[in-house]
Formats: C-alpha cells, structure tokens, sequence
C-alpha cells in the first residue's frame, strides 16, 4: 500500500491554513472590471463567464456540503481541519460573489442573488455530478460510518477538487498569467488554489487512513468512481460542443481531461487505492495512459453514449464497437453467471451484436451468435440511453421498451451481469 497518504500529518495541515489565511474582501477588483469591459472581447467573455460561473457555485455547494463531514470523521484533529475547510470554501463562494457583481455585473451583491444570476450557465454534468454530490452527504448525515465517510471523501476531496477543480483553476491561471489579465481574479484563484491543495492533501490523508482501519472502504469507493464518471466526464463540455470556449484560452478539452485523469490517479495512489486495484468492473480500459483515457471519454461523450443527449447516437462499426466494447467492460464477473454465456442485443434500427461472457473474459462482437442464451429485442436509440444512464433498465423492462427472450435459468442468471 502506498505510504504517501501516511506521510501529512492532521497537525500539519492545520497549522498550513493559519499560515495561509488571507481576506477575500481586501482583493481590489478595479483593473479586472475595466479589462473585463475594455480589453476582453465578447467570446471571452462569455467564454470565461461559463467557467467561473461553475467554480462560483461549485464552491457555494461545497461549502454547505461540509457539516456532515465534521460530525462523522472520527478524531478530533479531523474535525478541527474540516471546520478550517468549511471557512475556506465560505471565502471562496465569497470572493466569486464579489467577482460576479463587481466586474461582469451579474447578480445584485448577494450570494444568492449572483448564484441565481449565473445558474444557467452549469452545464448537465455539473448539475449531476453535485446533485451526487448532496445525495452521497445527505447520506452521510443519516449514517455516519467509516464506509459512508470515505465515500463522501471521495466525491468531495478526490473528484470535485482533485479531478475537477485543479485542472480547471490550473489552466484558468496560466492563460491570465501569460496575458496579463484580471490581476485580482488572478490573486484570489492563486490562494484559492493553494486553499485546495491543503484540502486535497487532508482528503487523500483522511482516505488513506480509513482504508487502514475498514478494508471494505474500497468498494466503496470503487462503486463511488464508477457510479460519478458518466456525470464528472461531462462538466466541461461546452455549449454546443463548442471548443472555443477553452481554446480562447489557450487550452483544449484534450488537455484538461488528461490532466484531471492524472491528478485523479495520482490522489487514489496515494490513498493507497490505484485505480488498477479497485474492485470490479472499471469504467475506462486500464492499460490506456492519461491522455488515452481523455481521447477515449470525449470519444463516448460526443456519440453520445455517456453524458448528456448528443443528437442521433452514430450506428456506424467502429462506434458500435466502442459502445459494445463499454458494455463488455461493465460486466460484473464476481455476480456474473458461469461462463459460457452468451448475450445478443436485436435493434430493429442497427445491427444486431452480441457479447460472450466465459469466466472472467468477455468479448463483444457484430452479428448473430451462434448459440444465444439470452436475447434482447430494443430499439438502439433505447439502449444508448440505457448505457448512458439516461434510461432506468427497469423503467424500459416495465414499458416494453427492453424485452429480453431466454429460459427462466438464462433470465435469473443475467440478472448479476451488469
């Protein structure tokens, strides 16, 4: 198991903030609103607008999310770093307020007034992924247990912050610093950011340490990472898929995928729980590199096949084969039945595919099988959305929309499939 999240100590982290405090009230906002008005054009602005607004809300979420975290961690020093949490993220949705109303003009100087003023601009990823968010802490409110707590830890510190929030302020950072720009905004996201990097230090301690003392905390987390990465995926796709709102600021979407992907390997490893090690089946092939993986999520994103709805999903081989190739992966082989089991999926709308499960090893191809165990007749635009997670399997079952064909053996086994 990896030492790293042994290795910061709760005093430590503590005695960084008293260091590092600073006064979100005190930034002088001037030059940012006459560069905001006079020096931004008005892509960029709108572009810049788009993202700050998400951290803006991001940080009022987080803020009011944090109670349950108090209550639940086990140790004193745990507490007192997480009340320090609570006061930063405060300061945080604070100085975004400020930016909002004193330099685009949005809102009326009140938190919830600005909040309202910029809510259409979250995007259906960020919507799911923090409404995960308030579920995984409502539930941590109810049940405060070792299992439940490194579940919220991981959502809060490692995929809000680490895969979400530190890329995004990264990139958002260096092109301001080349150009130049908004020198107040450009401050307040420093600190914020080093605030960060304290939080998700704590994070990666706190989670390190409750695997020591409750092993089963890994499959809570491995169910966390599967369940959260069809929503967190699709946070930064732009509106219209319009790749000008980051490459007008001289990132592309490639790029801050890839670098969340490796600032979210690099908090799970120091957990001492690497993505290779989690239990189950993973959402992404394991020997892709960072950057594969990047490639590889706004590949499915684009069809379609995760995230939000993106037109007609693409019914050509080799999208098909990504889709198939995502189903095979997401095979549950602990639950799934004794191999050789042979699924086949009959689109009225697409070629027909099937996938062969042999105990352990899948492998999903076009056509018609020739011995089939179970048969499921559904339109393909129906199952993307089921694949998506748009469309509740269940939900499709009771409506006829998914009608599966096997003996009551086939039936009963596939129900551990998936």
């Amino acid at each position: 198991m990896s030492a790293a999240g042994a290795q910061v100590s709760y005093d430590d982290l503590y005695a960084r903030w008293e260091r590092g405090n600073w006064r979100a009230l005190e930034i002088d906002l001037t030059e940012d609103r006459r560069q905001w008005h006079e020096v931004m054009t008005e892509h960029e602005r709108r572009a810049a607008l788009w993202s700050y607004a998400m951290f803006f809300h991001g940080e009022d979420a987080v803020a009011d999310d944090l109670a349950p975290f108090i209550d639940a961690a086990p140790r004193e020093e745990q507490k007192y770093f997480l009340a320090t949490q609570q006061v930063d993220e405060a300061r945080h949705a604070i100085f975004f307020k400020r930016f909002m109303h004193e330099v685009v003009g949005r809102g009326d100087g009140s938190v919830a007034g600005g909040l309202r003023a910029t809510e259409p601009e979250l995007t259906w990823g960020f919507r799911k992924t923090f409404a995960l968010l308030d579920e995984i802490t409502g539930a941590l409110r109810s049940d405060a247990n070792r299992v439940a707590l490194a579940r919220a830890v991981t959502m809060y510190h490692i995929v809000v912050e680490a895969l979400l929030a530190q890329p995004g302020q990264h990139f958002i950072s260096d092109y301001l610093v080349k150009r130049d720009l908004l020198p107040g905004f450009r401050e307040g996201m420093r600190l914020i950011a080093l605030d960060e990097q304290r939080h998700i230090g704590f994070g990666v301690k706190l989670l390190y340490d409750l695997h020591v003392e409750e092993p089963t905390v890994i499959d809570a987390v491995a169910d966390l990472v599967r369940e959260v990465t069809p929503y967190s995926l699709a946070v930064f796709i732009p509106p219209r898929w319009d790749r000008s709102y980051t490459e007008c600021f001289g990132f592309t979407l490639e790029e801050i995928y890839t670098e969340g992907a490796r600032s979210f390997d690099q908090k799970l490893r120091a957990a001492g729980m690497p993505l290779e090690s989690l239990p189950g089946p993973s959402v992404f092939p394991l020997e892709m590199s960072a950057a594969e993986r990047a490639d590889y999520g706004l590949a499915m994103l684009q069809a379609g096949f995760l995230g939000p709805p993106n037109g007609v999903p693409p019914r050509d081989p080799v999208a098909m084969q990504m889709l198939f190739d995502a189903v095979a992966r997401a095979v549950d082989h602990r639950t799934a039945p004794a191999g050789p089991f042979v699924v086949q999926w009959e689109f009225p709308d697409a070629e027909s595919w099937h996938l062969r499960v042999d105990n352990g090893a899948t492998a999903a191809a076009a056509g018609r099988a020739p011995h089939v165990d179970l048969e499921v007749r559904v339109r393909y635009e129906d199952w993307v959305d089921v694949v998506a997670g748009r469309l509740d399997p269940r939900r499709a079952l009771a409506t006829g929309r998914l009608r599966p064909k096997g003996s009551p053996r086939a039936l009963w086994a596939a129900r551990g499939l998936f």
